[in-house]
């Protein structure tokens, strides 16, 4: 993940963020909008950007300011994918850097005092890309008419907006600035909103308000019903237009550096560029430098095949290493480049021993840290990544990866080092010293230990690697069974404890810093694979799933508890080191590699795309940490 570090300043009692404080340089008029301008059509350049616009000096890629033109076209499998244009965008209140710390972004700057008062500061002005101001009544809807609609928002405002179930007290101190406060600490508050699905705290209210009932008649929201849609709340129609992250609505107006113009449903989708977008590059050149994007719909299958003979000019969804070979083949009659990104994952794939299994004697066993420590241990790793990767991925156990601040090297060897002499050891001091006659161990009831492992993926990887598994588990006396499903029955048999152990994609937050919330590492979510009952029973604040009563992962709420209440850094340091420790020794999960290399296919006319990269979803939304309004066409 990646965050940005707490200072000193915090035993201050605050923080404050601003803006760059220099002259911005002479503004020129982008010119594929001059004829526009010319014509009156468009304020000049210096009327649409704000008076202190965000100033990029810094590019990912080695070949600098770029200059505004051109048309780039990428490839897309499914008509929703239009939020990858939000979430390439990176158009955020508050951004990571390649670096992950957070800067202002939308925002001119922010401050933080204790960490539980939030003054934010926006770009006086910052106009929609419709050219209608941006201020702090678009935060005020969305919080007075929105989040707290009861109609449009039964369950209230999202619990990062809580603390101790209480909300915020929102005041707006004038027409740029905003400020959020609570009794306590809200450590999820900043990091909400550098999310590649952020939490957004505002909507473009001079718009959504022709749909909102306090502001316009119910018959008139009616006849606006997009596409004839004859919906019988206006709730349903405001939730129509209201797609800030899915981008599917033309008409909505907003902050990215891309507008929409194609309604969906479509096979091609075109966006132009923001004529009031608030960055600059230090030219004095309003971004983004490209004209115009197009995302063309086909299948997912023909993705890898089409990129590689040059009909994307910039792709990185829907490849995967496993297509590298072909797509450098390719690029010899192409000359398309591919790049190497690291791929951000925990582990590309881990096994998770279900403590809430319904079975008991397999519920036993898998509490059993002696036994999780053994089959992690009868892993090969090496042969894996040999086998499956050849060779250019990095054993390591389901943790954060050495990108991260708080990153040790024991985190990612400690019981994931190949050997079968210590896990046989354990495995008969657990009880299981008695072989059927094919070698296999049995169980205190007698029967054989085969572990079904239930999966939902697609990747044919994945289902290599656990057949390469269960040939090194054997070599324990243990039968690994794989048994691929449906996502939602996978996650059904999960959540009820009817799956004994499944396989799935290892922790998203795979590069975490100090302010980055350490949730996914206990049990907290229902979506937990080793304790979803215990999740889900704090999720639910009780009322469903199951008091976790094993003290070896009960004492991780405890630390959980502690980052959450703290303001120092030190404080959270520790707690983070607790947690990560407690990971590293209970061994919750059972990692296999990470450190996976993504494609990336471009065009040689694209410039600034960096040689290397971080590819997670979160931070960064993919490609959208290294500024795509800052690659440029040559």
């Amino acid at each position: 993940m990646k965050r940005r570090v707490f200072t000193a300043a915090l035993a201050l009692g605050a923080i404050w963020r601003p803006a760059l404080l220099r002259a911005a340089p002479a503004l020129q008029e982008t010119p594929s909008l001059a004829d526009r301008v010319k014509s009156g059509a468009l304020p000049p350049v210096d009327k649409r950007i704000p008076s202190q616009p965000s100033i990029v000096s810094h590019f990912a890629g080695a070949d600098g300011p770029g200059k505004p033109g051109g048309e780039v076209n990428m490839l897309i499998a499914n008509p929703r994918d239009t939020r990858l244009m939000t979430i390439y965008s990176n158009a955020r209140l508050i951004v990571y850097d390649g670096d992950f710390k957070l800067h202002s972004d939308i925002l001119d700057s922010y401050e933080v005092k204790d960490g539980r008062v939030f003054t934010l500061k926006l770009r006086a002005g910052h106009k929609w890309s419709d050219g209608q101001p941006f201020t702090t009544e678009d935060f005020r809807f969305f919080w007075e008419d929105m989040a707290n609609n009861k109609e449009l928002s039964p369950s209230g405002p999202s619990v990062e907006l809580l603390v101790d179930g209480q909300p915020p007290k929102v005041e707006i101190l004038d027409e740029v600035t905003i400020r959020y406060s609570w009794d306590k600490p809200n450590p999820y508050f900043i990091e909400s909103q550098a999310r590649a699905a952020p939490l957004w705290l505002f909507r473009p209210a001079h718009y959504l308000k022709k749909f909102h009932i306090k502001y316009t008649p119910a018959e008139e929201i009616a006849k606006l019903a997009r596409g004839g849609q004859q919906q019988s709340k206006w709730t349903q129609i405001f939730q129509s237009v209201d797609t800030m992250y899915y981008n599917s609505n033309p008409e909505l107006p907003t902050l990215n550096p891309w507008v929409l113009t194609t309604q969906p449903p479509a096979q091609r989708f075109v966006y132009e560029r923001n004529p009031f977008y608030y960055r600059i590059d230090e030219k004095g050149n309003q971004l983004p430098y490209f004209d115009r994007v197009v995302f063309t719909v086909v299948a997912t299958n023909l993705v890898p095949a089409k990129a590689g003979l040059g009909e994307s000019d910039l792709q990185c969804r829907y490849l995967n290493l496993r297509d590298y070979t072909f797509l450098r083949k390719s690029s010899q009659t192409s000359h398309v480049n591919v790049l190497l990104w690291e791929q951000g994952s925990g582990s590309q794939l881990a096994l998770y021993p279900n403590l809430n299994a319904k079975d008991e004697t397999w519920s036993k066993l898998n509490r059993d840290v002696r036994f999780r420590r053994a089959l992690s241990m009868a892993v090969d790793r090496d042969e894996l990544n040999e086998v499956i990767y050849t060779g250019l991925a990095k054993p390591s156990a389901n943790t954060i990866m050495p990108r991260s601040s708080l990153f040790k090297p024991e985190y990612a060897t400690k019981w994931a080092t190949h050997d079968l002499k210590a896990a046989n050891k354990l495995l008969d001091e657990v009880g299981l010293d008695k072989r059927n006659d094919e070698g296999i161990r049995l169980l205190p009831d007698g029967r054989p230990a085969i572990i079904v492992v239930e999966h939902a993926s697609e990747v044919s990887e994945d289902s290599d690697a656990l057949s390469l598994i269960a040939d090194q588990w054997k070599k324990i006396g243990i039968k690994l069974l794989s048994k691929p499903q449906s996502l939602n029955n996978f996650r059904m048999r999960a959540f009820s404890g009817d799956a004994i152990m499944t396989a799935y994609a290892g922790v998203v937050t795979a590069v975490p810093s100090l302010e980055t919330s350490p949730k996914e590492f206990c049990p907290t979510m229902q979506g937990g694979l080793q304790w979803p009952r215990w999740g889900m029973f704090i999720e639910s604040k009780g009322k469903q799933g199951e008091k976790c009563d094993m003290p070896e992962a009960a004492v991780l709420l405890d630390y959980l508890h502690s980052w959450e209440t703290a303001t120092d850094d030190a404080t959270r340091h520790k707690a983070w080191d607790q947690i990560l420790q407690n990971n590293m020794e209970q061994v919750y999960s059972i990692g296999t590699l990470n450190g996976v290399l993504q494609p990336i296919v471009v065009a040689p006319k694209i410039k600034n795309v960096p040689k290397e990269g971080y590819y997670a979803w979160d931070p960064g939304g993919y490609i959208g940490l290294y500024k795509p309004d800052t690659f440029w066409v040559a």
